[in-house]
């Protein structure tokens, strides 16, 4: 499988360089259909459009196909991380403080390794939560193996796009 830091390394230069922050990148799909993904999104906007991800995948297909770094034959997909985003930067946590998380933890914590919580944002490299059942917990943010938004009206109204326009036209083309 791939080395997924080398990959990253390769990668967020390109991302950079088109104005852009990487999010994750990640393989899935294992041996029958590895699928390399690439998450990225504009600074101002926490979006990216059609023409972005266009830009950003030419761009790591020029870089990829001339490092070679991924031995077998694998589909790249490049793309925003959309509304319920996974979480995978420390500053994520305090950017979307006031809305609903769903955390996987290495260890427990107060029992549970999987649970959601509203995040209260940061205390140096502690995640501050509040869960429903447990009440207010600090995390350290090396305890957390996955985390990404949980889709609410709040979130839904907060990254509404910046333009909706032509979206109620149909096109059609013969």
């Amino acid at each position: 499988m791939a080395d997924i830091a080398a990959l990253t390394a390769l990668i967020e230069p390109e991302a950079k360089a088109l104005g852009f922050d990487l999010v994750r990148v990640a393989m899935f799909g294992g041996k029958s259909d590895p699928t390399l993904q690439i998450m990225a999104e504009r600074p101002d906007t926490r979006q990216l459009d059609l023409s972005d991800c266009e830009a950003l995948s030419r761009r790591v297909s020029e870089v990829l196909d001339a490092s070679d770094p991924i031995e077998e034959a694998y589909r790249l997909e490049v793309s925003s991380p959309g509304i319920d985003r996974p979480l995978t930067r420390l500053q994520d946590f305090a950017d979307w403080a006031g809305y609903d998380a769903r955390l996987k933890l290495i260890e427990p914590v107060e029992g549970r390794k999987q649970f959601e919580a509203r995040l209260n944002g940061l205390e140096g490299d502690t995640v501050k939560v509040y869960a429903e059942r447990v009440g207010e917990m600090a995390i350290p943010y090396g305890q957390i193996v996955s985390a990404k938004l949980v889709l609410t009206d709040a979130l839904i109204k907060a990254t509404a796009p910046l333009s909706t326009e032509g979206a109620d036209r149909i096109s059609q083309e013969g």
